[in-house]
């Protein structure tokens, strides 16, 4: 018997699911413009899986790598999410676009 299909089909799902909260921390922290660091990561991992010559890990590392792509508009729709109330927005990143707003009207 052959396990390698049963094998990425469980660690596809693993990533996936891995990625769900990490694309909301992500948007938590850092905003939607961490972005080119999903594209970056991305792009790295499919090109890397094209030079492995095992099936099983290059088959993980592009599962890896379109993940991250998708990842890049799971983040413009979080940001939708956080703004519909859905999920809780950074107080922290509020503040500073206040205090932004509150030094472009004392300059005035």
């Amino acid at each position: 018997m052959y396990f390698t299909g049963l094998l990425i089909g469980l660690f596809s799902f693993l990533i996936i699911g891995l990625f769900h909260p990490v694309v909301i921390k992500c948007e938590y922290y850092f905003s939607e413009k961490i972005w080119p660091t999903f594209l970056f990561v991305g792009l790295a991992a499919l090109g890397g899986s094209l030079f492995i010559g095992s099936t099983f890990f290059s088959a993980l590392l592009s599962i890896l790598g379109f993940t991250c792509l998708w990842s890049i508009g799971e983040l413009k729709e979080q940001k939708e999410r956080v703004r519909k109330g859905w999920f809780p927005a950074n107080p922290a990143r509020k503040k500073r676009t206040d205090c932004k707003k509150a030094e472009h009207t004392n300059i005035l």
